[in-house]
């Protein structure tokens, strides 16, 4: 995945991303008569493209700080982070971990919020998976802050909540079913609630620094929805109008939020929901991680020693190698399938 930056002057913006933003040249086109000149600097990728316009763009990306930002001829902005803040991820230590809807107490975490669980081990401090909620209306004791992390998803399950990203435009409403890809150290902040919300937030790794970003007012007053932030772009994904497609499993149809394609193929989350009677095909993934979460109705997820009854707010964390089917499920079964990476599932 790359950011394109629309500019006038060409040369000039190269000359800024080599010699003084530390990218190097990755691809030049064509030959005689550059056009389009794409640069890279630790894994972001950057497209400059010769154009009528300037159309600027920000960028944050890993490496030593110059200044707080540097500021191209085209007035692109790149912010530098501190190479000492690399996340740092915990070898993967997965295990078969089931959590039903009943299990788990709530705790007291950020902002009020309650917390439950679902992957207790952690997987050896590789990945967290939480189910949150908030009892009552009303405005939420957020600030605007950001997180160092490879990976963050936010997915509601009942309610509404009103958030603000960085660079995204205006405070928005999400509604169940309606989820956000939080890409590294974007700012963002929840604003309020209704009673009853509740969110499934999966992360990577399990203990991540949250920051509090006390000069940033949100919302920003420029709109970046292609920005790259550590080479992921943000996503709002909203269910309501979304069509389903056909699945692996043939009997369940799917949902895809857009969330392999803004990684770059780091991670996905597709919403699979029942289409005809159970056909039980095999499933498995090759990958890091694999969690189901019951989002309405009923089902069985049979994994072969061991079936679940995947009831909504059930969850299942599938270590890799292990074969799954949908041996039930009723009209009416949702549920949320969150891999890394994006195309991890397979049929057996």
């Amino acid at each position: 995945m790359q950011t394109v930056v629309d500019c006038t002057d060409l040369d000039g913006e190269l000359r800024f991303f080599v010699d003084r933003a530390g990218f190097r040249v990755h691809l030049v086109s064509p030959a005689d008569d550059p056009r389009r000149v794409v640069v890279e600097r630790n894994g972001s990728l950057i497209e400059l493209r010769r154009g009528s316009e300037d159309h600027p763009v920000r960028v944050r990306i890993d490496g030593e700080p110059q200044d707080d930002e540097i500021v191209s001829p085209g007035g692109s902005i790149i912010e530098l982070t501190s190479g000492s803040d690399a996340v740092d991820i915990p070898p993967n230590r997965p295990t078969l971990t089931v959590i039903e809807a009943v299990n788990g107490d709530f705790g007291t975490g950020r902002a009020g919020m309650q917390y439950r669980d679902l992957l207790p081990d952690r997987w050896g401090g590789r990945f967290i998976a939480s189910h949150i909620r908030i009892d009552e209306e009303g405005d939420v004791a957020d600030w605007v802050h950001f997180h160092r992390i490879r990976f963050q998803m936010i997915f509601v399950a009942a309610g509404w909540v009103d958030v603000v990203y960085e660079g995204q435009g205006e405070p928005f409403r999400m509604y169940p079913g309606d989820c956000v890809l939080q890409p590294p150290e974007i700012r963002h902040r929840v604003l309020r609630s209704s009673g009853g919300l509740e969110v499934i937030e999966i992360g990577c790794p399990a203990e991540h620094d949250t920051l509090a970003d006390h000069e940033l007012d949100l919302p920003t007053t420029r709109d970046e929805p292609d920005r790259s932030f550590s080479g992921q772009r943000f996503v709002r994904h909203v269910a309501e109008g979304s069509q389903p497609t056909s699945w692996i499993d043939p009997s369940l149809d799917v949902v895809d939020t857009g969330i392999g394609e803004a990684t770059d193929g780091l991670a996905g989350a597709v919403v699979v929901s029942s289409a005809s009677g159970p056909v039980g095909r095999p499933l498995s993934h090759d990958g890091e991680f694999a969690l189901v979460v019951g989002l309405a109705g009923d089902a069985v997820l049979d994994l072969g020693e061991r079936t679940v009854a995947l009831a909504a707010r059930t969850s299942v964390a599938i270590p890799p190698g292990t074969a799954w089917s949908w041996s039930e499920h009723g009209a009416g079964h949702r549920a949320l399938v969150v891999t890394l990476p994006a195309d991890g599932i397979r049929g057996c």
